[in-house]
């Protein structure tokens, strides 16, 4: 971050120096509200969460290096008191951002992929000059501003994502940190129930292009109607990107290879260069054209943007991680989170790549559905029960719908005795367990050598846990 005296952090945050604090002794960073983040130079901002209260660290941060605490209320060590904590980290984010108009802004939204391609573009943008990006999901009231105080007085491009939970979220993030590019994914059915509608939802989205200056560019999905629709609601000049001749950034020639990983020519309106992704699942493919399209307004060469595409691994945890074991079972970890849309892509990719293989998936009921939470996750099962596999593992308390939608999917794929439909030699068991660990344990005695897994389910049931036993390691 810049360096900030206590004066001045209090002058920003409208709080009061408290604790014997100095207020010319200077914060250099990082801004953390994880006590164990702590280094020398810090500002520690306590908030009261739930579980646990920042507060009751204070001293333990003082300790740790930090030069004060960020609080809503006196604790026993050098502090700036605040009416909100989390409204002060806002504020002081809000006047870090402005010190910075050289930074270039990119903000990146949607229902899926925004993780994938905010990895994606400050990769790219990282070929330019020094970036910062939210390591994994930062893209939250917390996060965002966590994210935004990293930036110091090289920073050139800020990649920045931004996630909803409802209207007025975003437009609230980009008064922090004012974008002049943004990116819209897409419009999906993540957090259905908590915004009523995908109209809802493409409202709120579409609040970042309504944030966009003049100057500003609005990149947009031309393959979904909802985001494209959003080009009314900015005065930005507004650029395409995706797979059909309308869009000036786009995919041709597109292949999957047997892993699931898709290759195609970037075509953009100053030449065409290929691409070859490692990034797995054809859905990649529209992350990749979106952080190309970004890319491509910030001057950056087709052939270096292709090139950048072509070499990029993932970047943050469990999205599409895909390991082998020794004994050459494939494990595919995508349990970071999930939505009807991502379930859809997780199992067309895992379809390509099961070809001639066993392949099992663990699974778990979907949240934020609202009313429609019961049909949906039949849905899923569904789609997983009638996906060829030879096992199925539902994960959790509240697997029925999931469970009932497999099962008939599966008889229905089996058809009656002697018989068959396509996947009747496959699938062969369907199993409800408690939790991660028991879905790993119902797998060990049925794998072998050379088959696949996925294992991919909402964010609360922590999954990953399941691939991490599979590969023999430890929850980290």
């Amino acid at each position: 971050m810049i360096p900030l005296p206590l004066a001045r952090i209090a002058e920003i945050t409208s709080g009061a120096l408290s604790g014997m604090a100095d207020p010319r002794a200077v914060v250099r960073g990082p801004v953390v509200i994880d006590s164990r983040a702590v280094e020398p130079g810090s500002l520690f901002v306590a908030l009261a969460g739930e579980r646990v209260d920042g507060h009751d660290y204070a001293a333990q941060a003082i300790r740790a290096g930090a030069v004060a605490v960020l609080a809503s209320r006196p604790v026993d060590a050098p502090a700036v008191i605040v009416p909100d904590a989390a409204v002060a980290l806002a504020a002081l984010a809000a006047a870090q951002a402005a010190a910075l108009p050289q930074a270039t802004v990119i903000g990146v939204t949607g229902s899926a992929g925004k993780t994938s391609t905010k990895d994606l573009l400050a990769r790219l943008a990282g070929r330019m000059g020094p970036t910062i990006a939210p390591v994994g999901s930062f893209n939250n009231e917390l996060g965002h501003p966590l994210t935004v105080l990293r930036a110091d007085v090289d920073t050139r491009f800020m990649v920045l994502e931004l996630a909803a939970r409802n209207i007025g979220h975003i437009a609230d993030l980009t008064r922090i940190a004012p974008p002049t590019i943004g990116v819209v994914l897409n419009v999906g059915t993540a957090h259905l129930g908590v915004f009523g509608g995908k109209e809802a939802i493409a409202k709120a989205k579409g609040e970042l292009v309504e944030a966009l200056p003049r100057t500003g560019v609005a990149v947009l999905n031309a393959d979904d109607p909802l985001v494209s629709q959003m080009a009314s609601r900015t005065d930005a000049r507004v650029t395409y990107f995706g797979r059909g001749e309308g869009a000036a950034i786009r995919a041709e020639q597109e292949t999957v290879d047997g892993r699931g990983r898709a290759s195609f020519t970037l075509r953009t309106p100053s030449g065409a260069a290929p691409v070859t992704l490692q990034l797995y699942g054809a859905h990649a493919v529209e992350n990749a054209l979106a952080a190309a399209a970004a890319a491509y307004e910030l001057g950056l060469p087709v052939a270096t943007i292709a090139e950048e595409l072509s070499e990029a691994t993932p970047r943050s945890r469990w999205r599409m991680e895909v390991t082998d074991r020794p004994d050459g079972v494939t494990v595919v970890n995508d349990a970071y989170n999930a939505n009807p849309d991502s379930m859809r892509a997780a199992f067309d990719m895992f379809g390509v790549m099961g070809q001639e293989r066993r392949r099992f998936a663990v699974i778990a009921a979907l949240r934020e559905l609202g009313e429609e939470s019961a049909a949906l996750n039949a849905e899923l099962g569904r789609l997983a029960g009638g996906s060829g596999l030879t096992g199925l593992v539902v994960v959790g308390p509240d697997a029925g719908p999931v469970l009932e939608g497999a099962n008939e999917a599966a008889s229905a794929a089996a058809g009656p005795p002697g018989g068959g439909g396509p996947y009747a030699p496959q699938m062969t068991r369907i199993v409800h367990v408690p939790d991660a660990e028991a879905a790993a344990a119902a797998l060990a005695g049925l794998l072998r050598p050379g088959d696949a897994v996925l294992v991919k389910g909402p964010r609360a049931m922590g999954l990953e846990r399941t691939a991490e036993l599979l590969l023999g390691g430890a929850a980290q």
